[in-house]
């Protein structure tokens, strides 16, 4: 198979949907990988290091989309990239349609073959290629809300782990998942006081088990979220409904309660935030004060630690692509069932349930795409 790498475009964005070791391997298997100049620039993988491992350089994006048979990327692809997308090529990235009409109707339109990272599943129930973007982001949120609480950035002026006499921070993480757990974990470890709310009695008991008195559990309830928003210096919204818009668990009511300088961090923003308030902010411009309160919304975190998140990600992503070059995308699908959970776009349908609800478009079971 030959397989596309393009620069990623989006503001910000500076991760690679495949590094060298990754291309080595593909090539070792006897496959083709074309990556565009200058794409792992940002995680200082430079052409020669891909051309080292056997890859072609190519000078533009045009170029890869009009060659490969399989995209690789890592961000949802931009409108001027779902132009050139094609009936029957494969697109294997992120892609978050629930909270993005245009790149749907988009990818409808090309007629490609779209398989989300997000959406993928595991024999443990988990989102395998989501889970090390989540762990990244958890803990960026923390160091990310620890410097907006800076007053000289609008907080409070509060440092997390308080000093010797003088009270710690209060930090809430709405949804014991991944990302929330990796959050809770930074935040403890910088001496904060932290509390995590989850709608799961069972996900709460294990937190329970795993953290004892480091960290104050609580069931998720609407008048527990009030509660204890009210009180926070940084909540974390770490809220995931696979393939789904996230549910807007925070009001603006509540947030009229909080602390002037308090911060909230959404890292739900890419499937359309967790706070009514949130809106997608970018890293050169990340917070807005909403009500009084810092918003830090920024819809790609890790690429923030571009070199950090390229390799993390691609040591989950790297089995896929090599399925889905030796068998072709539709045995791949067919053979597992997890990779089957990722077709969200094919043939100008939409096959994955949460998206076609989210965005009242028609829904094509993922297992007619394999007809």
């Amino acid at each position: 198979m030959l397989i596309g790498v393009p620069k990623e475009i989006k503001k910000g964005e500076f991760r690679v949907g495949m590094s060298p070791n990754s291309v080595h391997e593909l090539i070792a298997q006897g496959h083709q990988v074309i990556v565009e100049t200058d794409a792992g620039r940002g995680i200082e993988c430079h052409d020669a290091d891909y051309q080292a491992v056997g890859a072609e350089i190519i000078q533009t994006a045009t170029e890869i989309f009009k060659r490969a048979e399989m995209v690789v990327k890592v961000k949802e692809p931009q409108l001027t990239e779902c132009e050139q997308l094609r009936e029957g090529q494969v697109l294997f990235t992120y892609l978050h349609l629930a909270a993005d009409r245009a790149q749907t109707e988009a990818l409808l339109k090309s007629k490609c073959t779209a398989i989300a990272y997000e959406t993928v599943t595991s024999d443990r129930g988990g989102l395998p290629l989501l889970a090390p973007m989540s762990e990244v982001a958890g803990r960026l949120s923390i160091q990310a809300g620890a410097h907006a609480l800076e007053k000289v950035r609008g907080g409070r002026g509060v440092l997390l782990g308080g000093v010797p006499g003088v009270e710690s921070a209060r930090v809430v993480v709405i949804g014991g998942g991944v990302a929330g757990v990796n959050a809770a974990r930074m935040a403890m470890g910088l001496g904060a006081k932290v509390t995590i709310l989850d709608n799961s009695l069972v996900r709460l008991q294990e937190l329970d088990m795993q953290f004892g008195a480091q960290i104050n559990t609580i069931f998720a309830t609407k008048a527990a979220i009030a509660h204890q928003v009210s009180t926070a210096d940084l909540v974390i919204g770490a809220v995931l409904i696979p393939g789904k818009s996230a549910p807007k668990l925070v009001t603006r009511d509540m947030l009229k309660r909080m602390h002037s300088g308090a911060v909230i961090v959404d890292i739900a923003i890419d499937q359309g935030g967790c706070f009514e308030t949130s809106r997608p902010t970018s890293h050169d411009q990340p917070t807005y004060v909403e009500e009084g309160v810092v918003h830090y919304c920024v819809t790609n975190m890790p690429g923030a630690v571009p070199r950090t998140s390229t390799f993390a990600l691609n040591n989950a992503t790297l089995p896929y692509i090599i399925s889905l070059a030796n068998k072709g995308y539709k045995r791949a699908l067919a053979e597992d069932k997890h990779l089957l959970n990722g077709l969200n776009v094919h043939a100008g349908k939409v096959m994955y349930k949460a998206v076609s609800d989210s965005l009242g478009l028609d829904y094509v079971s993922a297992e007619a795409a394999l007809v």
